[in-house]
């Protein structure tokens, strides 16, 4: 299929042919017939795109800072591969869209059917592409006499009705809106089919003209020198009792008029990018309210609205973006006697194959423009994989990668893609941009959407699961009972079920699996094997591990994705006290911190083992991410040995210390990834015992059970 992708680093806008994504649970599938190129926030998107990145730097100083502190804890180097990842990440523009459903998927039978017409939202979902995967609360039927391209407004319509709510303006207020863009135009038609009086405020005569002939009352030039004393008159010397702010401007000129035509105790609602510093005095004196208005409504932004399809009690919130998109469809229809008019705001129309031309025109300014729709072909590829023209030589290990986000990206593909004993067979993910960005930078033969084309294909043997966290235990079923070898990324699985089904698929399997716990393979944990290997007597251990805050609404914390913090990342040092001790896990205790932020990321874990030796872990986020993230102490046998982040190992015993330092933190990704191919080439057995791997597991989900029950867990 076709799909509009954008360089995060060049800012280079291409037109590709990319994979067809699926519909997974709570998504329908959309085949897409026309989409809006909203061209204020299209155009700061793909500006900020081509900046170099010195210039990007300057306008994210948030990120500047992040940027150097990893450098600062885990090396230049590291953090290069990391920022480079990122920006190398395709960019989906879009984000306003209608279309046909085309697929249903699980949990959402009977709410949507094929073949019905769909207004979508959302970006990074309602993409300009040929197809899209779009969550249940992201759809809105389209009413039967509305047409596609009125219909792909519905985004922007929904947008625009949000900051009209937030006005809360009453029957007969008067409401001075600066910008007559598309949003502004939508507002306008909005307040005046509510009975509200509109005044439209721009530069452009002929955007002012529309406004007027869309139902305002008045509109005036900004430039005209009069607007304050017209409007003073017009309000018979009250002022306005509501200003919209719609307009793209690095200036703060729109809130320097709303203070002079503003009545006392006026509301300021922003839904456009302006400058934000206001004359203080002047807000003050009239005690004027600013809101800053969330897109296109309560759900914008919250994961489980918008991804996980949960619903808000209606007696609470009335107003959703699902209801404020199906209400902008309601308007839409002739068969509404007072209906919005968005055809009207169409000035442009193209083919998706020559979207570059409407780029051209909108970055360049060339042509005055308002509504700008892309179309799109009537039939489409739906097939969710891309085959390049030449197949590469098969290896020893042939190997389907499933998952290609930042994290595959920056460290696991790369070191991949230098390894002579491997084949890269299949790269596969839920975008099809990313699936396809991948194929072409790591040199797999195959791109597709769905994990069956690797399971199921009998050339690959190898599988590597680098997707989230839930998808972990199911993926690593599948890919051992198909008879191939498997890495997946840790955890191995979120509940004892779910573990426990992947040892059952282990028993009747004729191959293998490693869980992605990399630094066994670090060359300083190496070397301290080496070392322990001539010292006898149980080891006492102490895990610090400065893990650095995770915001509360990141996928990792829900218990149903990610599992949480301790599932999914303490579960490394679990593994690494099991290895150091070369003993069975006998009992795990475990105490929180007092839970401030809403996640239990604070933790101390005592692990005992059957020879006597003792490791407490202690993982926190609530430290300076400047400070090193990872240091590790090891007392046994009148010997000490430091690991300190995976740079440094220092040794001493007999009143002496000698140090065993690396050139650049190396925290065993080469090493792990090195292993598992060689042994998939040889044909087993698995580099580590399978054994301890499911010992970890449970032993980390003993952690939680410990923190529940406040009792020792016996293993």
């Amino acid at each position: 299929m076709k799909q509009i992708i954008q360089s995060a680093r060049s800012g280079k806008l291409k037109v590709k042919n990319v994979p067809a994504p699926r519909a997974d649970k709570g998504e329908i599938l959309v085949q897409t017939h026309a989409s809006l190129i909203s061209a204020g926030t299209e155009r700061m998107v793909v500006n900020f795109a081509k900046k170099n990145l010195i210039s990007k730097a300057k306008d994210r100083p948030d990120l500047v800072r992040k940027v150097l502190n990893k450098a600062r804890t885990d090396g230049i180097k590291t953090t290069i591969n990391a920022v480079m990842a990122r920006l190398d990440n395709p960019i989906p523009l879009g984000y306003s869209a209608a279309g046909t459903v085309i697929s249903v998927g699980p949990e959402l039978e009977g709410n949507f059917q094929v073949g019905q017409r769909v207004a979508i939202a959302g970006a990074g979902i309602a993409n300009h592409s040929e197809i899209n995967a779009v969550p249940a609360n992201l759809a809105v039927q389209i009413p039967e006499d509305v047409s596609d391209d009125e219909a792909a407004f519905g985004t922007v319509g929904a947008i625009a009705l949000h900051a009209v709510r937030n006005l809360d303006s009453k029957l007969g207020e008067v409401v001075a809106i600066f910008g007559a863009g598309i949003i502004g135009q939508i507002a306008a038609q909005l307040l005046s089919l509510s009975g509200v009086r509109v005044i439209v405020l721009d530069y452009d005569e002929a955007r002012l003209n529309l406004a007027q002939k869309s139902g305002a009352e008045k509109c005036y030039n900004l430039a005209a020198a009069s607007i304050k004393t017209n409007i003073v008159n017009l309000t018979g010397g009250i002022g306005c009792d509501g200003i919209l702010i719609a307009a793209a401007t690095d200036s703060n000129e729109p809130f320097v008029i709303a203070a002079d035509i503003a009545r006392d105790r006026a509301r300021v609602c922003m839904v456009g990018m302006s400058g934000t510093e206001f004359p203080y005095a002047e807000f003050m004196k009239k005690e004027m309210s600013i809101i800053v208005s969330r897109s296109y409504g309560p759900g914008r932004y919250d994961q489980d609205y918008e991804g996980r399809g949960i619903k808000y009690p209606i007696g609470f919130i009335r107003w959703t973006e699902t209801e404020n998109l199906a209400e902008i469809m309601r308007l839409l229809s002739p068969s509404t006697k007072n209906k919005l008019n968005l055809s009207s705001l169409i000035t442009h129309q193209f083919d998706i194959n020559t979207a570059d031309d409407a780029y051209k025109m909108i970055l360049g300014k060339t042509t005055p423009h308002l509504g700008v729709i892309l179309h799109y072909p009537e039939v489409c590829d739906q097939t969710p994989t891309r085959i390049s023209p030449s197949k590469q030589k098969s290896n020893g290990c042939i190997l389907g990668v499933i998952g290609a986000g930042n994290f595959a990206r920056a460290v696991l593909l790369p070191e991949l893609k230098k390894l002579s004993n491997v084949s890269l067979h299949t790269i596969a993910a839920k975008s099809g941009a990313s699936a396809n960005f991948a194929q072409n930078n790591f040199g797999f033969n195959t791109a597709t959407t769905d994990t069956t084309a690797i399971i199921d294909n009998k050339e690959i043997n190898a599988v590597l699961i680098a997707t989230r966290h839930d998808s972990h235990a199911d993926l690593t079923v599948r890919a051992l009972s198909a008879g191939k070898a498997v890495l997946v990324e840790k955890p191995l699985g979120l509940s004892e079920k779910e573990i426990t089904a992947v040892r059952e698929a282990r028993k009747n399997s004729s191959s293998f699996f490693q869980v992605g716990f990399n630094r066994r393979f670090a060359p300083l944990t190496q070397k301290a094997c080496d070392i322990l290997k001539n010292v006898e007597g149980p080891r006492f251990m102490v895990f610090r591990i400065n893990a650095g805050n995770i915001p509360t609404d990141n996928w990792v914390h829900n218990p149903l994705e990610g599992g949480g913090r301790i599932i999914g990342e303490m579960c490394h040092f679990i593994d690494l006290a099991r290895h150091f001790a070369r003993s069975k896990i006998t009992s795990v205790q475990a105490s929180a911190a007092r839970n401030s932020n809403k996640t239990s990321d604070d933790i101390t874990a005592n692990l005992h083992f059957g020879d006597g030796s003792l490791a407490t872990i202690a993982y926190t986020s609530l430290g300076d991410p400047g400070f090193p993230k990872e240091r590790l102490e090891i007392f046994t046998g009148n010997t000490v040995l430091v690991l300190d982040n995976f740079k440094n190992l220092s040794v001493t015993a007999n009143g002496s210390t000698k140090n065993h330092s690396n050139n650049k933190q190396d925290k065993g990704f080469k090493g792990e990834l090195l292993a598992f191919t060689k042994a998939v080439s040889a044909g087993g057995p698995a580099t580590i015992d399978e054994n301890e791997l499911f010992e970890t597991s449970y032993g980390t989900l003993a952690v939680l059970e410990s923190l529940q029950t406040g009792l020792t867990i016996k293993l």
